[in-house]
């Protein structure tokens, strides 16, 4: 992987990883093309990278996770978590192997995309504004939700959204939900992925420069795109983004086609 791969990508990610497209789906397409995707340091880089993602929702919502006189948030987001954690670790072989799969994703991004074309039909009186009004029930409900992201092209944000808004949350407080769900989430996938396959990372200097340079680049992309998903999202809603996952799982899967 070359300097200039490592940047793409992780603009890729800082991106995508809290808009409902799919951030794996992205990289996993964007590496194929380059011709990475086979390496393993690139599998190893496409999961480290987003602890720069993650610290970009850290920073921006500080006030919030530095805030420990509300312990039950972070109860919340335990229980959030547990779901995803559990299934990632029973089946996490079986997610490394739908991750070299390109059709998987286009299959993913479009069936997905369909969804969000009625997402906002589907759940139009929502009665919690803010996470403080969710009991701990309804974490557990948004976690669960979260494990269907496990497949490569589902989308993370996507997932929890609208378990979010199943849950009676409004489109801002699901989506914010999901960003506070995607610190621990991440972060313990990061650290497992970098425990299990420490000894990639250690090969070559050039791998912990390009791991630094990586989560930089997507924690500066990722506090904007947070920012612009906020505002879109409260003007338009998902269509836009369905739209879009269809277009380009169409694009993904004809092309899969064409080449064989």
């Amino acid at each position: 992987m070359s300097t200039l791969e490592a940047v793409i990508i992780a603009i890729i990610e800082g991106l995508t990883e809290f808009i409902p497209i799919s951030s794996t789906g992205h990289m996993v397409i964007a590496s194929s093309i380059m011709g990475i995707n086979e390496d393993e340091f690139t599998k190893l880089f496409e999961v480290a990278i987003q602890l720069g993602a993650i610290l970009a929702v850290v920073v921006l919502y500080w006030k919030k996770f530095f805030d420990f006189g509300k312990w039950q948030f972070y109860l919340k987001l335990l229980f959030g978590v547990m779901p995803a954690l559990i299934m990632g670790y029973l089946f996490s072989d079986q997610i490394d192997l739908w991750l070299e799969s390109p059709l998987i994703v286009g299959i993913s991004l479009l069936l997905g995309g369909f969804v969000l074309l009625f997402v906002d039909k589907w759940f139009r009186n929502p009665t919690i504004t803010s996470d403080e009004q969710m009991d701990y029930f309804r974490a557990i409900r948004i976690g669960l939700f979260q494990c269907i992201a496990l497949i490569p092209g589902v989308s993370r944000s996507a997932a929890t959204i609208i378990g979010g808004m199943q849950q009676k949350l409004t489109r801002h407080a699901a989506a914010e939900f999901s960003f506070f769900l995607a610190v621990p989430t991440m972060a313990a996938a990061t650290g497992y992925k970098l425990l299990k396959h420490h000894e990639i990372l250690t090969s070559s200097p050039d791998n912990i420069r390009l791991l630094l340079i990586g989560n930089v680049v997507a924690f500066i992309v990722a506090m904007l795109a947070i920012k612009f998903f906020i505002g879109t999202l409260q003007k338009f809603g998902f269509k836009m983004w369905g739209y879009y996952r269809i277009i380009v799982g169409i694009i993904i899967i004809a092309t899969i086609y064409l080449h064989r």
